[in-house]
């Protein structure tokens, strides 16, 4: 199975100069601009275009419409499985995808550290096979510069649930610096941001072969 993964586009989905065919288009989050239903429109004429079998769409810190009005959003995008703290099995494949990132300012769909986002995280059933957050674990993929020095601003609770799981591969993005590939042990961790941290669209997306009963190698 041939996972094609993007994140953080921001409305500017169409810029991007070439995706890939492949079985599932994995979308990690923070796809609107303003966030508005009518981004979610355009979204969806968007993924329309597109050939891959399955899509798959989480929201992220900037998709209001998400968390301000779900039902519309569910009914606007018709090219794509929304999963917000769900789940679905794609020719075996079980993926979960979940939105929750840390507090930081005031954005959509977060959580403060500690005992909200370790309950998020417990929702992810034992059997997921590929994960999809917006968010990344604590120390990959999530450096960000803040003053003079460097921080790493995922989430640790998230961490140590992926150390639990049997996962063949886990996407996200949320932090733009952090775009590339990452291993934990046999675990391919996928920080598919779009965007550099410019909010240019210029990373490419990231292609994963995911061998049923394997674990996956990125492409």
């Amino acid at each position: 199975m041939k996972l094609v993964c993007i994140s953080d586009t921001h409305s500017m989905h169409s810029s991007i100069r070439d995706i890939p065919d492949g079985d599932v288009l994995i979308h990690a989050g923070d796809s609107l601009g303003q966030g508005t239903l009518d981004d979610v429109h355009e979204l969806n004429d968007w993924l329309g275009t597109l050939p891959h079998k399955h899509k798959i769409v989480i929201a992220g810190n900037h998709d209001w419409a998400f968390q301000d009005s779900p039902e519309l959003v569910r009914d606007a995008l018709s090219n794509a499985i929304y999963l917000e703290d769900s789940g679905v099995e794609i020719e075996g494949v079980r993926f979960w995808g979940s939105p929750w990132t840390p507090v930081f300012w005031n954005w959509a769909f977060m959580l403060d550290r500690g005992q909200p986002l370790y309950d998020a995280w417990a929702l992810i059933p034992d059997d997921t096979d590929v994960l999809i957050t917006h968010g990344p674990p604590q120390g990959i993929g999530d450096e960000v510069e803040l003053g003079l020095g460097f921080r790493n601003v995922g989430c640790l609770d998230l961490l140590e649930r992926i150390d639990r799981l049997s996962l063949k591969a886990h996407i996200f993005g949320h932090i733009h610096e952090g775009y590339g590939v990452y291993q934990r042990g046999a675990l391919s961790l996928v920080n598919a941001s779009t965007c550099n941290e410019r909010y240019e669209p210029n990373n490419p997306p990231i292609v994963l072969e995911l061998e049923l009963g394997e674990k996956p190698s990125p492409v």
